[in-house]
């Protein structure tokens, strides 16, 4: 009796999860075995959409990706990190604080793109308009495939900050204080109890905070579509399946990119959540 109401209060997300889920997968995997046109009829082509994985301009955009990756997840953890440090013990202002830091996840990334690209234009960037009156270069921010990642990494550091500080602020408040008083008592310095104590009991958050940063930069698409449109060399794979899509008008090839980033991200994925089991069965007592 237990065990079938159990199955009825699990019954609708089971089925929300179906629907939303894995059908589409299921038809995304289907559709990566037919030549797929956007518009007109499919045709079975078994493996042969694949072979888009081993094109250059695919390829190129997973080294770009990579690259972008790398460089924002750790911006936004060093970042986010600092912030949580700072605002993670009540005081004057603190709670001002956080809302401040917190305020740029509560802009819509479209937005917070258009508004960091008025900023960057290179005709009207007021950096530029700063460099120049200190008698410097303005830099083309978005017109450089350097400069633009770099930027945009800049753009999703701001955004997000504030968001994973909040994450890494509860992780750090879950710490039991008495083992900072215990570290103190033995003469311990703020280092020590840094590396000994908060590093190795945040690494389960950290974990976290990794896996939603690696995926949400790997599967990045609305900052570089709006701020360089995928040019100079900073199309990522999103941006490629987006053009096999529909300016290709191609859904088998799309389809095909999207089952290899999906393996790619259960890869990654994965292997954190290896690495936080490891670290939960490191900390057993014995």
């Amino acid at each position: 009796m237990r065990r079938s109401t159990g199955f009825l209060y699990a019954l609708p997300m089971a089925i929300l999860v179906a629907v939303l889920f894995v059908a589409p997968l299921g038809l995304m995997v289907w559709m990566s075995l037919n030549d797929w046109p956007l518009l007109g009829d499919s045709a079975p082509n078994g493996v042969a959409n694949y072979d888009a994985l081993r094109e250059p301009l695919f390829a190129r955009a997973i080294v770009f990706s990579l690259k972008y990756t790398v460089i924002a997840t750790a911006l936004v953890t060093l970042m986010a990190f600092g912030l949580a440090l700072l605002v993670q013990r009540p005081g004057p202002a603190v709670a001002v604080f956080r809302t401040v830091f917190f305020l740029p996840a509560a802009v819509g990334l479209a937005s917070a793109s258009l508004l960091f690209y008025g900023m960057f234009n290179q005709d009207s960037s007021p950096l530029n308009v700063l460099a120049r009156l200190s008698g410097g270069d303005g830099l083309d921010w978005l017109g450089d495939g350097n400069h633009a990642l770099f930027s945009t990494a800049l753009l999703i550091t701001w955004k997000f900050a504030g968001y994973y500080m909040v994450i890494i602020m509860a992780g750090l408040q879950s710490i039991n204080p008495l083992l900072y008083e215990a570290a103190t008592l033995e003469g311990a310095t703020r280092w020590q109890m840094m590396r000994r104590i908060t590093l190795p009991l945040l690494r389960p958050t950290m974990t976290l905070v990794l896996v939603l940063l690696v995926t949400s930069s790997l599967l990045a698409f609305d900052q570089f579509f709006i701020l360089t449109g995928g040019r100079h060399g900073t199309a990522t794979v999103v941006i490629g399946i987006y053009r096999e899509a529909f300016t290709s008008q191609d859904l088998g090839r799309a389809a095909a990119i999207s089952v290899g980033i999906l393996a790619v991200l259960y890869v990654i994925n994965g292997a954190q959540v290896r690495f936080l089991r490891g670290s939960s069965t490191d900390r057993r007592p014995t």
